[in-house]
C-alpha cells in the first residue's frame, strides 16, 4: 500500500469489531515500528504496556474517555470496544520530556495498524492514576497517551471544512463519521 493510501485510511476510528482478536505478536510488531521513529536527541524515552486480553481491555476501558464533540456519546458500546491498547509511556529515567516523540511514534502505530487492516485512535483523555494503579506502573514512567486498536467497525468520510470554518467531526443519522478538513489552499501561507 502506497503513503498515501495508507494516511487516507488511516482514520481516529472508535468503534470496532471487538471479538476480533489482535495478539501480542501484532503488537510487537507496531511497537517495532516505533523505534523508527524520530527522537528528540535521539533519546528513545518512550515504553510500551501492551494490552490484548479482553478481560484486561475491560478494565482498560472504563478509564478513557471519546469523542468530545459527540457530547450524547458515551464510547464505544459492548462488541464495539477496542480489541487492544498500546499504552505509551515516557521514561522519566531517560529523558524529563519526549517533545513530540509520542506523536511521532503513534502514527507508525497507526500507519502500521492500517496497514495490517485494523484501526485506531490515539486518546489523551485517560485517567492515569487508575491505569497507574491497575497496571502498577512505576512513578518513574509518565502515562503520555493510550493508542486503542482493533478493526474498524465504522465509516469515515473526509469532507471540505464549510463556510462556517467548523472542523468539528460529527456522526449522521446512519452513523457515518463525518471530519472536516481544511483545503491544501487553507494551509499555505503565501
Amino acid at each position: 500500500m502506497k503513503l498515501r493510501e495508507l494516511m487516507m485510511r488511516n482514520r481516529s476510528y472508535r468503534r470496532f469489531v471487538e471479538e476480533f482478536r489482535i495478539d501480542r505478536k501484532v503488537l510487537l510488531d507496531l511497537v517495532e515500528l516505533t523505534r523508527y521513529a524520530a527522537s528528540g536527541r535521539n533519546a528513545q524515552p518512550l515504553k510500551y504496556k501492551l494490552c490484548h486480553e479482553p478481560e484486561v481491555n475491560e478494565k482498560v476501558f472504563e478509564h478513557l474517555a471519546w469523542a468530545s464533540y459527540l457530547t450524547d456519546w458515551p464510547g464505544p458500546k459492548k462488541g464495539e470496544r477496542p480489541s487492544a491498547y498500546i499504552i505509551v509511556l515516557l521514561d522519566r529515567e531517560i529523558a524529563e520530556q519526549c517533545f513530540c516523540d509520542d506523536g511521532i511514534a503513534m502514527q507508525n502505530i497507526l500507519l502500521g495498524a492500517v496497514d495490517k487492516g485494523l484501526g485506531g485512535c490515539i486518546l489523551r483523555a485517560v485517567h492515569k492514576p487508575a491505569l497507574r494503579e491497575l497496571f502498577r506502573i512505576p512513578e518513574r514512567y509518565d502515562i503520555m497517551d493510550v493508542v486503542a486498536l482493533g478493526k474498524p467497525a465504522e465509516v469515515i468520510q473526509i469532507e471540505e471544512v464549510g463556510g462556517d470554518n467548523d472542523t468539528r467531526y460529527y456522526r449522521d443519522e446512519d452513523g457515518v463519521h463525518h471530519v472536516p478538513k481544511r483545503s491544501l489552499a487553507d494551509l499555505v501561507i503565501d
